[in-house]
């Protein structure tokens, strides 16, 4: 299928055209800013379906509204039909059309152009009216306050806030494609005259910028966030997008001494923690218990000895684990437990606890095994 993309340097276009190649569209006729009317005129020909993206938002002049969302429009709509091509057009319009500004102004006559091009020709058209897209490659302090507020906190630049009670209605980039995808394959959503993107989240300004100081700071308190909330996963994708490219690595506190190292990886509230172990040749760590913390050893590379005896037995357990072949030992409470690296080389183990480590109760107690 050969498929045309009007704005396809744009946010939305970038992704689009990235995951329809992705999917196996190869045969991809773009139009950008530098495209001229007459390769417009050969792709309007040839092209099977169509997405138009392009659009203005935020113009030099007034004028230009009107120019880019209803002038480019009619001129793409007039080449299809001097061209007799009856392709399926999606218009990406926005939930300003229903707003009397001049943006919204031109939108909503862009959107009237599709409907009126639809009834006279046949053509089937679905006119998409969108809300604060964000995700990854999204302009940042142009139009869209996710890519700002993320472009800015990573950098340790000021965001503006008016009223942090405001409501936003979100929608995640991946969501818009995946729709706009649907429709390629023949099942849109639609809702009454106009189709829309099925996935949206809802979040209050200042919970927002909140929530994006928190993905800076996780990287000084190791924290994870709540990856179970869909909206806080896609928010924290984007703005990890955002980095500075020099600012990719942050580095960890590395607890050293004779016997080698132990730093912590990452600490969650509702999954517990994750740590690195390093032991030196010869060295036994460990040799406490806990009556409620528990963790899981996997020893990634060297050789090393796990032990572990009930506190109330003599009975000792043993395993041998090594880098060569992964395998998780789970630490139960209630048993004293050591490791020991009976080989050559330093002992690396990733260690998992199921809570954070609190200096306050750290349910440790010291016993030899």
């Amino acid at each position: 299928m050969k498929i045309l993309v009007t704005g396809a340097n744009g946010f939305v276009g970038k992704n689009l055209i990235v995951e329809l190649k992705n999917r196996g569209y190869t045969d991809i006729l773009k139009c950008t800013r530098e495209t001229t009317r007459e390769q417009l005129d050969e792709y309007t020909k040839k092209c099977e379906f169509v997405f138009h993206l392009a659009g203005v938002n935020r113009p030099k002049e007034e004028k230009e509204f009107m120019e880019g969302n209803f002038g480019f429009t009619s001129e793409l709509l007039g080449l299809l039909k001097k061209n007799n091509n009856k392709s399926p057009i999606l218009l990406a319009s926005s939930i300003q059309a229903e707003k009397d500004n001049p943006y919204g102004r031109s939108k909503k006559a862009g959107e009237d152009l599709f409907f009126k091009y639809s009834k006279e020709t046949g053509v089937k058209v679905y006119v998409y009216r969108l809300t604060n897209l964000f995700g990854k490659w999204s302009r940042p302090n142009y139009n869209s306050v996710v890519a700002t507020f993320c472009y800015n906190i990573a950098r340790g630049l000021d965001i503006q806030i008016n009223d942090p009670e405001i409501e936003l209605n979100l929608c995640y980039i991946d969501d818009v494609v995946e729709e706009f995808i649907r429709v390629l394959e023949g099942n849109p959503t639609k809702e009454g005259d106009f189709y829309i993107v099925p996935v949206t989240h809802r979040i209050k300004l200042g919970k927002l910028a909140e929530l994006i100081y928190s993905f800076k700071e996780s990287r000084k308190d190791l924290s994870i966030p709540d990856m179970n909330d869909p909206l806080i996963k896609k928010l924290y994708s984007t703005y990890l997008s955002y980095l500075p490219e020099n600012e990719f690595s942050y580095p960890l506190k590395m607890n050293v001494d004779n016997r080698g190292s132990f730093t912590e990886f990452i600490r969650t509230p509702e999954r517990g923690q994750v740590s690195v172990n390093i032991s030196k040749p010869g060295i036994t760590k460990g040799n406490h218990w806990h009556h409620t913390k528990n963790e899981k050893f996997l020893v990634v590379s060297g050789e090393g000895l796990i032990r572990f005896r009930k506190i109330d037995s003599d009975e000792i357990i043993e395993y041998r684990v090594n880098g060569e072949k992964l395998e998780v030992i789970d630490i139960p409470p209630g048993y004293t437990h050591s490791i020991v690296n009976i080989g050559d080389t330093d002992l690396v183990t990733i260690m998992w606890a199921n809570e954070c480590f609190d200096p306050k109760n750290p349910d440790t107690y010291y016993m030899e095994v």
